[in-house]
């Protein structure tokens, strides 16, 4: 097969990649309700708190769904706050590939 063509057929061949829009939450509280774990005064306190102290990982929260995060490290900065996530989602994991991540409008 011509490289070119081998190219083009890679990508035809990868996932689209999406925006997704929700909050920042940890998997203890997925659908950021933090009212039982109550591990800070506020939900970015408990977030980062059951992330570091439970072992949680981030996870993205828009309402309905639950998505786990392949990028653990930058949504630290934006706990408990609405942002859009841009990646390719892995349908039967629920996991977002991030490309990036920054303040919902």
């Amino acid at each position: 097969m011509k490289p070119l063509l081998m190219t083009l057929l890679a990508f035809a061949a990868a996932p689209p990649q999406q925006t997704f829009t929700g909050t920042i939450t940890d998997s203890m509280c997925l659908k950021a309700d933090h009212s039982k774990m109550q591990m800070g005064p506020t939900d970015a306190e408990c977030t980062i708190a059951c992330i570091r102290e439970h072992d949680a990982t981030f996870v993205l929260y828009d309402g309905k769904n639950v998505y786990s995060l392949s990028d653990q490290r930058t949504p630290e900065k934006f706990a408990a706050k609405k942002v859009t996530v841009t990646g390719t989602l892995d349908a039967k994991t629920k996991t977002i590939h991030v490309d990036s991540i920054t303040p919902a409008k």
